[in-house]
């Protein structure tokens, strides 16, 4: 009898463990563009290279995309994937390096899906009286290159020489997140600041996870993200310098001033630091 009831529970548990199992989310393969998206947020949400996202849907150089409009996340069957414009100087298996093309699927339409952002949990609230840890000094020259092409790069320089500067004073040590970006903590309001040359490519907040975002543009491959701002001081089209302020130092996770800062090369992260270590 005992037995029996073990076995019983045994099969239940079992019942309980694969019906709590999750598969991770899968892109979809199409996507309607909501009124506050650009051709640049749409790409980030879904770790895409925008070049292909513009060829998949024959956009041309403009860019221009309409509410309602049905996008493409995949190439269609027997579409070549574009390769991502790169400069000359960029070694031939280096970052500039196209994407390796997706299995191709039939273009039907299914429910859009976002991918929420696991962010790292910073741990307690630093004391008022921390001093503030001034930042790295401006580079004088350039910093160059080479970035592994893959999702889970180890090691990330940029592809092309671009004086990067920190985007703002960390307090404390920067917490680096699965896949490259950092949290850096501070006061709340403490400036943001573009960390290299650019132009800004998306402002809002409707990616879910990065509240009020800001993403610059700075060459056909490599994007920068900067993320829980308070306030934005800069506009979609403007193009901005290293050091220039773009906005104020919002709340991050569990309520801590924070800004997370991201870099991304051919639509995928990479580590921040390479970028930095130097400057």
């Amino acid at each position: 009898m005992y037995s029996s009831r073990w076995l019983a529970g045994l099969c239940i548990c079992a019942l309980l463990a694969t019906g709590c199992s999750t598969a991770p989310p899968i892109r979809p393969e199409t996507y309607v563009v909501r009124p506050e998206d650009t051709l640049y947020s749409i790409a980030w949400r879904f770790d895409l290279n925008f070049n292909d996202l513009a060829a998949w849907n024959d956009l041309g150089t403009g860019y221009r995309i309409e509410p309602g409009q049905i996008l493409l996340l995949r190439p269609t069957p027997g579409a070549a994937l574009r390769p991502s414009p790169r400069p000359a100087a960029t070694p031939a298996n280096g970052p500039g390096a196209a994407s390796q093309q997706s299995r191709a699927t039939p273009h039907r339409d299914i429910p859009r899906v976002e991918k929420p952002r696991p962010l790292p949990d910073l741990g307690p609230t630093p004391a008022a009286t921390q001093p503030a840890v001034p930042p790295p000094p401006v580079p004088t020259g350039t910093a160059a290159g080479t970035a592994a092409g893959s999702a889970a790069a180890s090691t990330a320089t940029p592809a092309t020489p671009l004086a990067w500067v920190w985007p703002t004073r960390p307090l404390g040590q920067p917490t680096a997140v699965a896949g490259g970006g950092l949290m850096i903590r501070g006061g709340l309001g403490q400036d943001v600041n573009a960390a290299g040359a650019g132009k800004v490519v998306y402002v809002g907040s409707g990616l879910r996870g990065y509240g009020n975002l800001v993403i610059i543009k700075h060459s056909d491959s490599l994007l920068s993200a900067y993320a829980h701002n308070r306030e934005v001081a800069v506009k979609e089209g403007q193009s901005v310098k290293a050091g220039e302020r773009i906005g104020a130092m919002g709340l991050g996770p569990r309520q801590i001033p924070a800004l997370y800062f991201e870099i991304r090369l051919n639509g995928r992260p990479v580590p921040v630091r390479p970028y930095l270590e130097n400057n």
